[in-house]
């Protein structure tokens, strides 16, 4: 029998929910919570996205960074119109969302192994639900190490959280590009980071988003320490309009992203980012 609080809609009609909490995150950043207005979506698995419509402006792909119950959770940087308007939305007021959309992390399939999560800016936001989910369930996993990168302090993610997350049980460090006077932590890209972090290489797995470089960087050092590139799950991106894989703008080679990813494998990834402007 169809559940009558999850929707059953074509993909491309958009669900209301309703804004409940809005918080800065950085300068640029903001985390909004959301709720349905009534019917909800089907579940999100960590890693996948949904299309969210700010009204009279548009829609754009964001990453579920939070999951709880019927409540989703995304982070948005302001980068332009729909941006900025799903930015300045408050609470009470209400935005579209469609999906799920595309692949997730598929963390059950690292039950038994050492967790290494490693983030570059924004990439925190769709990598926060595998720290989440983690931490709920230690039982079922080795040590999880979160490694994140940041341009200055300011832009820091979740910054609040850390601490909870090494209560937890995480081990978690962190690194900025160009520290300020008050910094006292790492400097240099997040890769840096990787000789600190307390995993097995055969008996891990990783999961990395973050600037293009930054996981060419990343993935490629995981390997060189022994890391199966199958078990690398990295994030990648491009410009998606859609949502369900018709309209071609976000093809990388074979693949659709918001169809075929935005989660792959290294495997799968590293010979099509080695193809220039593909």
């Amino acid at each position: 029998m169809t559940d009558p609080s999850v929707a059953v809609r074509p993909a491309g009609v958009p669900l209301p929910y309703r804004v409940v909490e809005g918080r800065v995150e950085a300068p640029d950043v903001a985390t909004i919570v959301l709720e349905p207005v009534s019917v909800a979506l089907p579940p999100f698995a960590p890693g996948q996205f949904a299309m969210v419509y700010a009204f009279g402006v548009g829609d754009i792909p964001v990453s579920v960074c939070g999951i709880d119950g019927r409540r989703l959770t995304h982070t948005i940087r302001a980068v332009g119109a729909i941006s900025g308007a799903l930015q300045r939305v408050r609470p009470g007021e209400t935005v579209g969302v469609r999906g799920p959309f595309g692949t997730g992390w598929e963390l059950p399939a690292a039950t038994g192994r050492d967790l290494l999560v490693v983030a570059g800016g924004i990439g925190m936001a769709p990598l926060r639900p595998v720290v989440l989910d983690a931490l709920a369930a230690p039982e079922r996993y080795g040590q999880l190490n979160v490694l994140i990168g940041a341009r200055m302090p300011r832009d820091l993610l979740y910054a609040g959280e850390v601490t909870d997350w090494q209560a937890g049980g995480a081990r978690v460090l962190v690194t900025v590009d160009r520290p300020d006077a008050e910094w006292t932590g790492d400097v240099g890209v997040v890769t840096t980071l990787l000789e600190r972090a307390a995993f097995d290489p055969c008996g891990s797995a990783a999961f990395v988003c973050g600037p293009e470089v930054m996981i060419r960087a990343t993935a490629r050092d995981l390997v060189h320490r022994g890391l199966d590139a199958d078990r690398i799950r990295v994030s990648l991106e491009r410009t998606m309009h859609c949502g369900t894989g018709h309209c071609g703008h976000c093809q990388l080679g074979p693949l659709l992203l918001c169809r075929d990813g935005p989660i792959v494998s290294w495997s799968r990834a590293q010979s099509l980012l080695a193809v220039r402007e593909l």
